[in-house]
């Protein structure tokens, strides 16, 4: 397995010594851009990282939300890109039926790039009912490194988020990771 992070503007730098690769908060819903997300950016790649972006999604507006997310995220060979699928500060979340379709217009968007899913354990286990996690399945779970509790297979495990979101990649290395995100 290798190691990651993943970040939003609460971030407002971090190191990443011995890390394959790191995930930024692009945007959220149709109007919030994370106002860090070019300085970060540049300190992955400055860093040799993987990158990925990811959005966090509103109920409604799919299409909408598909397009103000690439209208934003930089668009690199190899990038990643990942919907968060979790409640939202008002208390509402979008439907799997939602949350599906975002994925695939994503993915119709930019065909040339992964897009994975990230949800907690709950999420996965009690409101997931279509399995559907485009290119993989990004897991939160707060549990030894590599270990979700899930059943289902898993590319990312977000294992604490103290002092920051760490992960693990399902990935003999960095250079594994690189080739299947470019495939």
């Amino acid at each position: 397995m290798i190691r990651g992070i993943d970040v939003s503007s609460y971030q407002t730098t971090f190191d990443t010594d011995g890390l394959a690769f790191a995930f930024i908060k692009a945007t959220e819903g149709r109007s919030y851009v994370n106002p860090r997300l070019a300085a970060q950016t540049r300190l992955a790649r400055d860093g040799g990282c993987v990158v990925g972006f990811y959005h966090f999604l509103w109920p409604g507006n799919i299409t909408a939300q598909a397009e103000y997310f690439l209208s934003k995220a930089p668009e690199k060979a190899g990038d990643l890109l990942a919907v968060d699928w979790e409640t939202t500060g008002e208390g509402s979340y979008a439907s799997n039926a939602e949350k599906d379709r975002f994925i695939k217009e994503v993915k119709r968007l930019r065909p040339h790039h992964r897009v994975l899913l990230y949800c907690n354990r709950d999420y996965w286990l009690t409101r997931d009912t279509t399995s559907y996690a485009g290119d993989g399945l990004w897991i939160a779970d707060y549990v030894t490194a590599g270990k979700p509790r899930i059943k289902a297979d898993w590319t990312i495990h977000q294992y604490t988020d103290r002092p920051l979101d760490k992960n693990v990649a399902d990935f003999a290395s960095e250079s594994a990771l690189r080739e299947w995100a470019t495939s």
